[in-house]
């Protein structure tokens, strides 16, 4: 029997389970943040493994597990959502020194850990948890919870849900049956600040709130303001990142959610099935009306805000419900008719929002739970075998580093097809993408808005090893920026799109490189830092500071300059920052990684250039 330690031990027994393991040291050289993947009940050592042979490499800033405490036992995958207690981290996907291995392993390929956590509701039934612990749903008996703990036994119907009057009982019955804890009380957010503080001591980055909407934001901004009275930051000195599941109905006051994270915002994952579907009239021309345009989002269907939105083309629970586009597993023609991938290429190439992948496994039953087999063989990964593997597709794989180029460049050159299931976009003057929904193939003259050179179509393949062609085909942009391309039918094979971008050239503008002298003063450096410049090209790191290039101090003293001549692909649209950095830790100019703020210019087509940049921002 599971024996309930004395209150004034509980917050040490949490922290303790999670320090002892080993806890992972900060500051890592992390990929840009722009783009995540969920990685739907994999076990941690597996994580770990994909962690190192493909999230970090192809540029992935996060990827979120399954909920990491004990919950029940047995079941289908919704067993996981049904927790028994949050001090013992042994689940289903693992034991708590293997969650730390895993944590520290993503950490070193430079992948965040984000975790989801489930506290509005505890298991039903009774039995034996996933760490051996018992519980009683009947008397609400459960490691370090009672009765006292919990909302009374009530119901929520279907009409709850269509306007605010329904909020009491979304927000204090219980959802689908389950107990439901009672977290505006001060004991039951103790618990749950416990748990989280916990995960963030051994380096996770950030968390999914799952079932957000059913607990009161008011409850949700105490628990994050005890959290980060504690941890400011996570440990690797960022933002502690939050989303949260809200679904948008009549009931749920969406804004008052914002102070606590993102937003799952659904209103995308909608979208995506209602235009590529050509449900009710819509198709890819009514994407601007629907979400709105660049610098002008909400449209027809209120979407939020783009720094309130994390978003998903589909999840475990759209993909079983009907709720989204889905991976082929029930039928239909989502993926083998290339709707699925184009959905996400649209994704990964527009700017709105943080795009999130789903990695999942294949099912005939849709509660079924996570598969007995490996999704490696011998090390090697069995793709589309009984683990979906759409993470490791090409064009979506491929489309995160385009996504990581091309943050903060503007969305523009909307292009319409005939049939308004042809869209294409330009990334500002990084990035360029095309979209074929239709059954005929799509040939005209594109603005692409990129600098003259040959560019890899990423959508099929990238740069050989000696950067000087494409594994796949190409695309050749003239003197204006314009290219001539044919877009596929979306008729099963090819995949009906082009996606070209700067990372991504192999020639072009007279010279292959631009040798770009760097210079920068005042950065107030002390004995261990030295000054890089970190940006969206190759020469500069990617955004990666560990990879930067490296300036060369002149002369000594904290603000003296620093300088340095780096050969960057010529032609190419530059986005840069300098980066204070002492081998472990970055200091960003303006404080921030990537996005507002960006020193930008285009390299030379040929021979050199200087950039004088005056002074370190501060």
């Amino acid at each position: 029997m599971f024996k309930l330690p004395h209150p004034s031990r509980r917050l040490a027994l949490a922290l303790t389970l999670a320090l002892t393991a080993g806890a992972t040291s900060p500051a890592f050289a992390l990929n840009p943040n722009s783009t995540s993947v969920q990685m739907f009940e994999w076990s941690w050592p597996d994580i770990a493994t994909e962690c190192t042979q493909w999230l970090g490499p192809k540029g992935f800033g996060g990827v979120q597990i399954s909920p990491p405490g004990a919950s029940k036992n047995a079941g289908g995958w919704w067993g996981v959502y049904q927790p028994v207690n949050y001090t013992n981290l042994t689940s289903r996907m693992g034991t708590p020194s293997q969650l730390q291995t895993m944590i520290n392993t993503c950490h070193t390929a430079g992948v965040r850990v984000y975790a989801d956590i489930v506290v509005n509701q505890m298991a039903d039934g009774s039995g034996t948890a996933t760490d051996g612990s018992t519980w009683n749903a009947a008397t609400l008996s459960y490691p370090f919870f009672s009765a006292n703990d919990f909302h009374a036994n009530c119901n929520i119907n279907d009409s709850d849900y269509n306007s605010p009057s329904g909020r009491w009982n979304v927000q204090n019955c219980r959802l689908g049956g389950l107990p439901d804890l009672a977290t505006e009380n001060s004991y039951v957010q103790g618990q749950i600040v416990n748990y989280l503080k916990a995960l963030l001591a051994m380096g996770v980055d950030g968390f999914r709130i799952d079932a957000s909407k059913h607990m009161p934001a008011s409850a949700w901004t105490s628990i994050m303001n005890a959290v980060k009275a504690a941890y400011p930051t996570n440990l690797q000195g960022e933002p502690i990142w939050v989303t949260q599941e809200i679904i948008n109905d009549g009931e749920v006051d969406r804004p008052s959610y914002f102070p606590v994270g993102t937003l799952n915002e659904f209103q995308f994952t909608s979208a995506m099935r209602d235009v590529f579907r050509n449900n009710n009239g819509l198709n890819l021309a009514s994407i601007p009306s629907v979400m709105g345009t660049w610098g002008n989002w909400g449209g027809s269907w209120g979407f939020i805000q783009p720094q309130n939105a994390t978003i998903f083309v589909t999840n475990w629970d759209t993909e079983r419900n009907g709720g989204s586009l889905n991976i082929d597993n029930n039928g239909g023609a989502d993926a083998g008719g290339q709707r699925y991938t184009l959905a996400h290429v649209f994704m990964l190439a527009q700017g709105y929002g943080e795009a999130q992948l789903y990695s999942g496994f294949k099912f005939t039953d849709t509660g079924a739970d996570r598969p007995s087999t490996s999704p490696y063989s011998g090390g090697v990964p069995q793709i589309n075998v009984v683990w979906d593997f759409a993470h490791r597709w090409t064009p979506l794989a491929n489309m995160v580093a385009f996504r990581n180029a091309s943050i903060g460049q503007a969305q523009q050159n909307w292009i319409v097809g005939n049939n308004g299931n042809q869209v294409a976009f330009s990334r500002g003057n990084v990035g360029f993408v095309a979209l074929n929904n239709s059954g005929s193939a799509w040939t005209r003259t594109f603005a692409t808005g990129l600098p003259a050179g040959t560019y890899c179509n990423v959508i099929n393949g990238t740069k050989n090893a000696a950067g000087s062609g494409c594994t796949a085909d190409s695309v050749t942009v003239d003197a204006s920026g314009n290219a001539s391309i044919t877009v596929p039918a979306n008729s099963g094979s090819p995949t009906p799109a082009v996606a070209i971008y700067t990372g991504q050239k192999t020639s072009g503008g007279g010279g292959s490189s631009c040798a770009v002298t760097f210079t920068i003063a005042n950065a107030n450096t002390v004995v261990g830092q030295n000054l890089r410049v970190v940006g969206n090209v190759s020469g500069l790191g990617a955004w990666a500071p560990g990879s930067g290039f490296a300036l060369t101090i002149q002369g000594s003293g904290a603000n003296v300059p620093w300088t340095g001549t780096v050969s960057l692909p010529a032609g190419t649209a530059v986005q840069y920052k300098y980066v204070k950095w002492n081998g472990s830790t970055a200091v960003w100019e303006s404080n921030q990684a990537t996005g507002s703020g960006n020193r930008e210019f285009t390299s030379c087509a040929s021979g050199s250039q200087s950039r004088a940049d005056g002074n370190f921002k501060f």
